[in-house]
């Protein structure tokens, strides 16, 4: 369990962390914190129990509109508002001194017009583009640019740039541009979410998860691990992993996300992206066992 982390979403609740943590467990991931005494908490408890600190960007609220930042728009304010938004959070985290940066990607998401993404959850407009308005040469000068930039800033700032993926198109998963991109910038690493990539796969028919997992999973330095169920509509969003939450019953193949991941990469940090609160102590500590089994058996 040396390589799983929890997340601590809005503040450092203490609660939570309490239940939630278990020595040997990596580290924390933290996401939009309110309340300043709350990142002093997170920094002191990672320095006093000897665990590691991630950043779910921002680690902060307030410091843009929108969450994620917009490093691939094609109206160039944008871009640099983005990317001054990024550098903001930097000169902050100095003294916060985290593991890794994660990033969603791509931003605004690159979306497939052939397919309908009512479902999908984007909190403004701004936050997609189709793919017939974006083209894929836009998309390798804007990626690579952003690679550079990130590369230059890991440097600067001592810590690990992740791309974590949103929805994808084909320019991500039919072309071997991106993987070019990890390949040359060694630097930058991937997040796979497993909630995501079975919910595309759901709305998208010319998507598929495993396709996805085998052709990054190398790249990548953690997985974001929950579960859903979707029928004829998304039920348990973002549940704990358990061995009776059953593919036939609309839930995700977790085991075998696992295990392709794993296979290709066995040092990938595991962070349970899931709410506890929705299941008993029993239940979290089953989850917490069964992954740990599936990882042990895929090495």
């Amino acid at each position: 369990m040396k390589n799983f982390m929890i997340g601590q979403y809005g503040k450092f609740d203490v609660q939570k962390y309490e239940r939630d943590y278990q020595p040997p467990f990596y580290g924390i991931e933290a996401c939009l914190f309110a309340e300043e005494s709350d990142i002093l908490k997170l920094k002191n408890e990672s320095e006093q129990n000897d665990f590691q600190i991630g950043i779910h960007f921002p680690l902060r609220t307030g410091g843009s509109k929108l969450r994620d930042a917009l490093f691939l728009a094609q109206d160039h304010l944008v871009r640099q508002q983005a990317f001054d938004y990024i550098q903001r959070e930097l000169d902050y985290l100095r003294s916060i001194k985290p593991a890794y940066i994660l990033f969603h990607y791509p931003k605004p998401v690159i979306i497939d017009d052939r397919v309908d993404w009512e479902k999908w959850r984007f909190c403004d407009a701004s936050e997609h583009v189709f793919e017939s308005q974006y083209s894929f040469g836009e998309f390798t000068e804007k990626s690579e640019r952003l690679f550079v930039w990130l590369s230059e800033k890991a440097e600067e700032f001592d810590f690990i740039p992740v791309l974590e993926f949103d929805a994808l198109n084909s320019y991500v998963y039919d072309t071997n541009y991106l993987e070019g991109l990890f390949k040359k910038y060694q630097r930058i690493k991937l997040c796979l979410d497993t909630g995501r990539l079975f919910f595309q796969e759901q709305l998208d028919p010319f998507f598929q998860a495993e396709k996805v997992i085998k052709k990054f999973a190398a790249y990548a330095y953690s997985v974001h691990l929950w579960n859903m169920k979707y029928t004829d509509r998304v039920e348990y969003n973002h549940y704990p992993v358990l061995p009776e939450c059953r593919v036939e019953d609309g839930w995700a193949p977790i085991e075998a996300y696992v295990r392709w991941i794993v296979q290709e990469n066995p040092r990938v940090k595991i962070m349970f992206e899931h709410r506890s609160e929705l299941v008993s102590d029993e239940q979290l500590q089953r989850c917490y066992e069964w992954v740990n089994q599936i990882v042990k058996t895929a090495q």
